[in-house]
């Protein structure tokens, strides 16, 4: 990961571009990973730990009847979790991730290991959700490494256009 990451900060970097990110099941991993790397007040603007449904409310401006209507681990929850933390910073790209780590509060059709990521970038919002398998830590891991690994993957194909 630690390659994706030097790779991304580069790429972050050579635009004067700010990273935010808002994370609910990594709980600050993504935020940890960036801040690991000497220099990253270059690039890492802010992380948002928005574990609970009222701290992605009240730090992100989720709307409270979206994540009513389609829970906190969907779609529609992490785009607004990625825009937000836009909008509730100085940063230009965001990442942005919640879901259901282990080893319960999974359900059938959120089963444990379901993960979605969203990515704001500054000409697009993008979302994927995820299935990873393993304990908590490897679920958390693994969302981590996606969530910064495509982040590059997206930047890298905005700018190519």
């Amino acid at each position: 990961m630690l390659e994706s990451t030097v790779l991304l900060a580069n790429f972050l970097l050579e635009r004067g571009w700010l990273l935010a990110t808002a994370e609910s099941c990594t709980g600050g991993l993504i935020a940890a990973a960036c801040t690991d790397l000497p220099g990253s007040s270059g690039w890492f603007e802010r992380g948002f730990v928005s574990y609970s449904n009222a701290a992605k409310t009240e730090l992100l401006g989720v709307g409270p009847e979206l994540i009513a209507e389609h829970g906190a681990v969907s779609e529609a929850v992490v785009r607004a979790m990625a825009s937000g933390a836009l909008a509730h910073s100085r940063a230009q790209v965001a990442v942005a991730v919640t879901g259901v780590a282990g080893p319960d509060g999974g359900s059938a059709d959120k089963p444990v290991g379901t993960v979605w990521l969203g990515w704001a970038t500054p000409t697009a919002l993008h979302s994927a959700c995820c299935h990873f398998s393993g304990d908590r830590a490897t679920v958390r891991q693994a969302s981590v490494r996606r969530a910064l690994t495509h982040l590059l993957k997206l930047l890298k194909e905005d700018a190519a256009c």
